[in-house]
């Protein structure tokens, strides 16, 4: 590394102020500091030496994320082989023939992060080179959010459009890294749903390079048809035929079609247990989160106007992008409420709202990208509110002093 080291710091003066590639010392900070440890230093003030900044908070995401991304490879293959049945693969296992569906889903899960970086770090090194500052740290993350979170089979153009349109609009136009009212990555998937609707969700889920006339519903998409009006249309008579066919054991671990990285309850719960321990993560706001959306599905057990109300609650959690969006997405720090009290009504609101909008409009199964989404836009006014309670309150303590 100090020969590595060495080679960067004799480029460095070809891009310092007055020099011909001055332009582009943003793109060299960013390479140079992500790679080493930055040389600036803090001169006056006080201040506190810590290991730890944001490319290491980043790369801490990062690491929590490496379960999903695994477990989504191993699920791209096999729903790809169980489209395609070929005997040298056995899918009447999950686990079975692990080589041929990590290849698998490799190659698929592989061109969605090349592009994904690919055009994330365009468009901010553009900004970065425009505007004159370093490339900062935060879309090591949602670069990475992005593949996990699209259908196996979303064409590579309409990933490159949608990053590009969450970089620029979900974060560049407020400032940057830091400055973001909606998280990147939920945008980027906001603008995939609303554009680009029959690739996104329906009955035609992923299964990856699937042969003409070949679907598969999500699970959450045949759970939606209980809310339907035409019975002709139920894919199940009852609650009980679709737990029979989703148990709760395929549920939480994962052995069901759905987006790459979502799946999987278990492999969450370690990227959570990863973040906790690092305090990278808000636990007021992911136990909130999870508090919200048990509190919700009781309600409708309780309600139970249709059969998909009747769905159990540790059941209800476990389908879809609960667990993902619980972990990774309401918890990010820049859009999520700030107080310690506005953190835990923030996240139950969005546990709450996200299991809210599933039932309620059959039409979109999985409420929890709308759901942290609108609390994204809530959590400033949230913590007003709580901020106004303390000052009344401090106020009242004083006339009484």
């Amino acid at each position: 590394m100090k020969f590595l080291e060495r080679i960067v710091e004799n480029m460095e003066p070809k891009f310092a102020k007055g020099a011909k590639l001055e332009k582009l010392h943003p793109v060299f900070e960013s390479f140079t500091t992500l790679a080493f440890t930055p040389k600036e230093v803090t001169h006056k003030g006080s201040h506190i030496r810590d290991g730890v900044d944001l490319k290491r908070t980043m790369m801490t995401v990062i690491i929590a994320m490496i379960p999903c991304l695994l477990f989504g490879m191993v699920g791209a293959g096999h729903w790809h082989y169980v489209a395609n049945p070929t005997t040298d693969v056995d899918v009447t296992s999950f686990w079975a023939s692990m080589g041929p569906k990590i290849w698998y889903g490799l190659g698929v899960l592989l061109p969605l992060i090349i592009v994904s970086y690919g055009v994330g770090l365009t468009v901010e090194f553009i900004f970065a080179i425009i505007k004159g500052h370093s490339l900062h740290e935060g879309f090591l993350v949602s670069g990475l959010l992005i593949p996990l979170i699209m259908p196996a089979d979303v064409p590579l153009w309409m990933v490159a459009i949608a990053v590009a349109f969450a970089v620029l609009i979900g974060k560049e136009v407020f400032g940057g890294t830091g400055m973001n009212v909606v998280n990147v990555a939920l945008t980027a998937r906001a603008f995939l749903f609303f554009a680009y609707p029959t690739s996104m969700s329906g009955n035609s889920v992923w299964f990856g390079g699937q042969p003409d006339g070949f679907s598969g519903p999500t699970a959450l998409g045949e759970l939606a048809t209980f809310t339907s009006d035409d019975q002709a249309s139920w894919a199940f008579q009852n609650i009980s035929e679709f737990t029979s066919k989703y148990t709760m054991e395929a549920s939480w671990m994962g052995y069901i079609p759905g987006s790459i990285g979502e799946t999987s309850a278990v492999a969450c719960l370690i990227g959570a247990a990863i973040l906790l321990f690092t305090g990278v993560a808000s636990w007021r706001v992911m136990v909130s989160f999870f508090a919200g959306g048990l509190a919700m599905s009781a309600l409708f057990n309780v309600w139970g106007a249709n059969e998909f109300m009747l769905l159990e609650p540790l059941h209800m959690i476990a389908l879809g992008g609960f667990f993902f969006g619980g972990v990774f997405m309401i918890t990010d720090p820049v859009t999520a409420s700030q107080t310690n009290t506005g953190k835990f009504i923030y996240g139950f609101l969005g546990g709450f709202l996200s299991i809210m909008i599933r039932v309620f409009n059959p039409a979109y199964p999985e409420g929890v990208m709308m759901a942290i989404l609108f609390m994204n836009v809530m959590a400033p006014l949230i913590d007003h509110y709580v901020v106004q309670a303390n000052v009344k309150r401090r106020l009242k303590r004083l006339k009484t002093a």
